[in-house]
């Protein structure tokens, strides 16, 4: 079910229990700043979540909330994680689903990295 992205943040989200060791992920990349692992649900060859270690619930709480270190450090781990998996090259699709129109289903901001393939329309039309 999408979340509403003013929501407080639900500390029992599947993310958080991922951070605090309580689910085990097929992870990829961590720092101060980020955890990097395999999605359970691939929908790309590669398909890999960036979340923050900060309790946001979308990038629109983030954006609003996070230190300035914070941003930093996600986006950079972001762009870590892409170049350390050999996306840049040939390219990949980076994508942050804020809402319910965005169909956001997990109250704890994560960015998709999806590579290994060609992708095309920006949006599938309805």
């Amino acid at each position: 079910m999408p979340i509403d992205p003013r929501a407080p943040y639900d500390d029992g989200n599947v993310f958080a229990r991922i951070l605090r060791g309580e689910i085990p992920c097929r992870k990829v990349y961590e720092d101060d700043f980020a955890l990097a692992f395999h999605d359970i649900a691939p929908q790309a060859p590669v398909h890999v979540l960036v979340i923050p270690k900060g309790p946001y619930v979308s990038w629109d709480d983030f954006s609003a909330k996070a230190e300035a270190a914070e941003i930093a450090g996600f986006v950079r781990a972001v762009g870590t994680v892409a170049r350390e998996l050999g996306l840049v090259e040939p390219g990949y699709r980076m994508l942050a689903n804020v809402g319910q129109h965005g169909h956001q289903e997990v109250p704890h901001l994560h960015v998709h990295l999806f590579g290994g393939r060609q992708f095309y329309a920006m949006v599938p039309q309805d």
